[in-house]
């Protein structure tokens, strides 16, 4: 999305529409025709949808890696997320990160509420009107913060993590977007690369999602083998992966903003990274444990993707195997640093996502080239060190780091004044746990009530409270298949499993 020669045609181009005719921002319906293509147009409204589609597929993945009786709470907020998150970029998101007159570390108010955004070109692309380029990056936005909110997994409360999707987004998302894809942001000026979103997207929702474990706690039996850590559904995961897999060519090849060789290469890259990291996490387990795990081929997938999200548009074909060696190889070694430091990231969105980023972004500054940069016919890189531009693992790391710790720092002092308010505690009650979040805070189940109930029972099985937990959860999951505020009975009751 960063190119050196944006900021200078964004001028001309301003110049050029003054001279020739617009209404407050808005093209004259005949040059609108004669400005854009309409193939890129096409390409980034498909784009758009398929960034769309990634976020119920971070639900369902997450959801697979969960235990059963809180498989719909991450669902759920991974909806949710895309529904607060695209109220909130139409409001003023989108304004605070790619408004014309930002500062270096945030925008302003100018375009609130999609104000004199419409047919004019964007500000990261003359290729695409301001309201298409919009509505995309609104997709990046909600998908940020649903892979962060996937830390209050089978513990934290629903109304609170609410809350948390629209002030993350508003304080921490868009500052650190405004910094690497604003023209005027400090990242992009210095010279770093992201393309599609190493530091914005990944390194920021791995951070966050760290800090959001740490300030929720270890979830009940955690550490004590009571507490199940085998994911409970693998459809849902390979399912998911799939989902994400597909949506993510959208996710890089879209961030050409075009129909151009520049996509092309993005989207070659992408798929090669992806198979590698999953063939590389595959074999790491297979190593230990002799086994040819589908989890591990799924978690590798996402990780050879998160690595070569922010040198899509920089690099060539061969470095992408190195992405995705890299990539998976750092993130399956940095699932094990939850236990070294005793906190309890359920679903590895820490190593998956901060990690895979990172890494992405070190090895950007090797292997970014201007010969790939260029290839949509007008962007302007110094490169990596491909092209002997040894500054740029400099800039890289400033990136990373900064964006890395203002997310950690910015979300753990969001959750403690969050947790200090009335009604917003973070954490669910030990009842709750047991009961599981889908009871608890939606009253509904992603499956049917016999294996729910088994589940119950069987976690409530090493606390001193056994009977009285025991004998609640059965009456409170049976008063559950006939409940009163529905017309009808629910379909995964014990009637319709048998």
């Amino acid at each position: 999305m960063s190119d050196s020669s944006l900021h200078e045609q964004m001028k001309n181009i301003d110049l050029s529409l003054n001279s020739t005719g617009s209404v407050r921002g808005h093209l004259i319906v005949n040059d609108f025709y004669d400005l854009y293509n309409a193939g890129d147009i096409a390409w980034v409204m498909i784009s758009t949808a398929l960034v769309l589609l990634m976020i119920p597929g971070v639900g369902l993945f997450y959801s697979g890696l969960a235990r059963r009786k809180s498989a719909l709470s991450l669902i759920w907020l991974s909806i949710m997320a895309a529904a607060i998150v695209s109220i909130q970029w139409f409001l003023w998101g989108y304004s605070l990160v790619f408004s014309r007159g930002a500062s270096r570390y945030i925008g302003n108010l100018e375009n609130i509420g999609f104000r004199n955004i419409l047919d004019a070109p964007s500000i990261s692309s003359l290729k695409v009107p301001d309201l298409l380029f919009a509505v995309y990056q609104s997709m990046f936005a909600a998908i940020t913060v649903a892979l962060a909110v996937g830390a209050v997994a089978e513990r934290g409360r629903m109304l609170p993590a609410l809350v948390f999707i629209l002030v993350w987004s508003t304080i921490i998302y868009d500052p650190i977007a405004c910094w690497s894809w604003n023209p005027s942001g400090w990242v992009y000026t210095m010279g770093g690369l992201d393309f599609a979103g190493g530091t914005p997207v990944h390194i920021s929702s791995g951070c966050a999602a760290l800090a959001y474990s740490i300030m929720l706690g270890k979830r009940r039996g955690h550490g004590t083998g009571g507490l199940s850590y085998r994911p409970h559904n693998v459809t849902h995961i390979v399912i998911g992966t799939v989902f994400m897999w597909v949506g993510w060519f959208g996710f890089n090849a879209g961030s050409a903003l075009a129909a151009n060789m520049r996509a092309i290469m993005a989207a070659t890259v992408t798929n090669l990274a992806a198979c590698v990291g999953g063939f590389t996490w595959c074999l790491l387990d297979y190593r230990l444990e002799r086994k040819w795990s589908t989890v591990g081929f799924c978690s590798g997938v996402i990780a050879g993707l998160v690595a070569i999200t922010p040198g899509s548009g920089f690099v060539p074909p061969w470095a992408a195997i190195i992405f995705g060696v890299v990539g998976a190889a750092g993130a399956n070694y940095a699932t094990k640093l939850k236990f070294v430091f005793g906190i309890d990231d359920a679903l590895d969105i820490f190593a998956e996502h901060a990690v895979g980023g990172f890494i992405g972004n070190i090895l950007t500054a090797f292997f970014a080239s201007r010969e790939i940069a260029h290839l949509d016919g007008y962007s302007q890189i110094s490169g990596g060190w491909l092209d002997q531009h040894w500054e740029q693992l400099g800039y890289q790391l400033a990136d990373s780091l900064a964006g890395g710790a203002y997310s950690f720092f910015g979300t753990c002092l969001i959750l403690f004044i969050m947790n200090l308010i009335p009604g917003l505690s973070l954490r669910a009650t030990e009842e709750s746990e047991i009961l599981g979040l889908d009871h608890a805070e939606i009253g509904e189940f992603a499956y049917d009530y016999v294996e729910l109930t088994r589940e119950v029972l069987h976690d409530s099985a090493d606390s001193d409270r056994q009977f009285r937990f025991g004998t609640e959860c059965e009456m409170n999951l049976q008063s559950l298949q006939h409940p009163k505020h529905l017309a009808r009975p629910i379909s995964n009751s014990i009637d319709n499993s048998i």
